[in-house]
């Protein structure tokens, strides 16, 4: 089977794109002319649908704000073999899809990222880029290093990896989700860089730096907490006892001084927070061996999946 044999689609998530929307369809319909393209509304307030059916594109909705239901929606509902899925606000490259997807079809890799190449400097945000540097830094000590732009918008997926893939995230925190996945199965991924371009004019980012900055760190934790449990809770566990310890060390000189527990409180309080601390790393033991459980399913989904192949 060869790449033109292969059903490619393109999947456009927009949210009040109106000003960039027909570029990113005419775009990708001359860098991909056998993939069909559909862009997904988020309930825009503006022309979004109306342009992208003009272009071309097949329209349909996802009523539920936020990115991460787009993509949900997007993944459960289009049949393809690769996907390519990309921001509609025109700042990615679409010449570099057939290079994607070359560099996925050829190392049968199951996702390719798209690392993003500022072509001038208000591309990328001063705070943004900062953010992306914390959150892959984060990402890379938490579950290993693989990915150098965990943020970026142009992902190019394999079959196995969307039909096994549990979206589970709202908003935009979706690519850090996506990549946490990917590491936690070890399945075979890459980055290419890209040119990365400025918002057309009348087109304006809904990435707040701070706030969807702090919701993808929390995803970060709370994927943490689900797929390290023993890590997470062993971490809290050693707090607990040192605290412990701390409280206890003036109570237990105090006793062995004077043979009496003249601060009880105090002493009740140490034992709590030692019995705390057991049982923290015993959670974590117990949500180990589930956790195991759950990679073991999510891999048999994984691999239910017929891999792609390029004859």
């Amino acid at each position: 089977m060869t790449s033109t044999q292969l059903r490619i689609v393109v999947l456009v998530p927009c949210y009040n794109e109106e000003a960039a929307v027909a570029t990113v369809v005419a775009d990708f319909r001359k860098a991909l002319p056998s993939a069909a393209i559909y862009v997904y509304d988020n309930n825009s307030r503006d022309r979004t649908a109306t342009l992208a059916r003009e272009a071309g594109a097949i329209v349909r909705s996802e009523r539920r704000q936020g990115k991460g239901h787009v993509v949900r929606r997007m993944f459960a509902d289009v049949e393809a073999d690769v996907y390519v899925l990309v921001d509609g606000d025109a700042t990615y490259d679409a010449p570099s899809a057939p290079r994607m997807i070359d560099r996925l079809l050829d190392d049968h890799l199951d996702m390719v990222v798209g690392l993003r190449v500022d072509q001038v400097q208000a591309a990328y945000r001063l705070g943004h880029r900062t953010g992306n540097r914390m959150l892959t830094g984060f990402l890379a000590s938490t579950f290993g290093h693989a990915f150098k732009d965990i943020l970026s918008g142009y992902r190019v997926f394999s079959r196995r990896f969307v039909k096994s893939f549990p979206v589970l995230s709202d908003g935009f925190e979706i690519e850090t989700e996506l990549a946490v996945y990917a590491l936690e199965l070890s399945l075979p991924v890459a980055e290419i860089e890209t040119p990365y371009y400025a918002r057309p004019e009348g087109s304006f980012s809904k990435l707040n730096t701070w706030r969807d900055g702090f919701r993808i760190l929390g995803t970060m934790l709370k994927l943490y907490r689900s797929e390290r449990p023993l890590r997470f809770f062993t971490a809290i566990g050693i707090l607990l006892a040192a605290a412990s310890v701390i409280l206890a060390i003036p109570v237990l000189i105090t006793f062995i001084e004077t043979g009496l527990v003249p601060r009880l409180p105090t002493a009740v309080l140490a034992m709590g927070l030692m019995i705390m601390a057991l049982l923290s790393v015993s959670s974590g033991l117990v949500l180990d061996t589930v956790t195991r459980g759950r990679r073991e399913m999510k891999m048999l989904a994984y691999l239910s999946q017929p891999a792609l192949k390029r004859s």
